[in-house]
């Protein structure tokens, strides 16, 4: 049977001068996190989700180095060893790997190029949804980009090959990366932000292209047969960060304890929605 994996982070980073200037802080931000100067890009303190999320991405790059997998070029066993999504096998109840696919990438030019997006886009994002929020934001918009490619290729395999699925293996964060670009173009259009309007239209437009450039990057590849992207993961991570984006974009600055709560709802039901999704895919065969 043949097999393919997807390097999921050919993407591009927003313009670097729209990130480390002026970002939009809610008023339930405490001043010491408030950006106020380009050096809070590199506080770790003033930034912990997305160092956390870049920390570990790294360290699972490293781990996989160290015990013998190739930095450039790793194997598709390689890689569904260290947990990279394989729809067939999610199926057969290996549903962790819809997770821990985000945190496996396909050699250093592929995790360089995602954690650069991660951390230009966490640093903007972050004062936004706070550290909880931004993890939270990563998670379900990664297991959902890796949903909706599971549901291509169970589809795939029902209209076109009698049922058949080929052996996917897909991995990286660029789903997640696309999610957190996804709910940023919502929570940016929050014209109450302490920022100046031009200065948020110019921060969003940064993020609208940012996603849209790469998408349509991704979707050119279909023509190239030698490049595999998945399309359908980074489409399905951006759809679900504009979804978790449009239920807490009308209590972004309705204080702290209400902007949480509505935190809280908007990801348990999200939660509950990409359960239910797998349950459908599952039931299709």
């Amino acid at each position: 049977m043949p097999s393919s994996y997807e390097p999921n982070g050919e993407i591009l980073p927003p313009a670097p001068h729209d990130v480390g200037q002026r970002r939009p802080v809610p008023d339930y931000e405490t001043e010491a996190a408030r950006p106020n100067s380009r050096s809070r890009g590199w506080n770790v303190l003033a930034a912990p989700g997305t160092y956390l999320l870049v920390g570990i991405n790294c360290a699972v790059y490293l781990w996989m180095v160290l015990h013998g997998v190739s930095p450039s070029e790793p194997t598709p066993a390689q890689l569904v060893h260290y947990g990279a999504n394989v729809p067939i096998l999610v199926l057969h109840g290996q549903w962790y790997r819809l997770l821990t696919a985000t945190f496996v990438h396909v050699g250093l030019i592929h995790i360089a190029t995602n954690m650069w997006c991660l951390w230009n886009l966490g640093l903007l994002g972050e004062p936004l949804l706070g550290p909880m929020g931004l993890i939270a934001v990563y998670m379900l918009t990664g297991i959902a980009g890796n949903l909706l490619s599971m549901a291509y290729n169970v589809g795939d395999a029902l209209l076109f090959h009698h049922g058949r699925m080929e052996l996917f293996v897909g991995a990286g964060a660029s789903g997640a990366v696309f999610g957190i670009a996804g709910i940023l173009i919502v929570l940016l259009s929050n014209r109450k932000l302490p920022i100046p309007w031009f200065e948020l239209k110019r921060l969003r437009r940064s993020v609208v292209w940012f996603a849209v450039i790469n998408l349509l990057i991704g979707g050119a590849t279909i023509l190239v047969p030698v490049v595999r992207i998945d399309n359908f993961a980074h489409l399905g991570g951006f759809l679900s960060g504009l979804a978790l984006g449009v239920p807490l974009l009308p209590r972004m600055m309705a204080g702290r304890v209400r902007y949480l709560e509505r935190q809280k709802v908007t990801f348990a039901a999200a939660a509950f929605g990409l359960a239910l999704f797998g349950y459908w895919i599952a039931n299709l065969r």
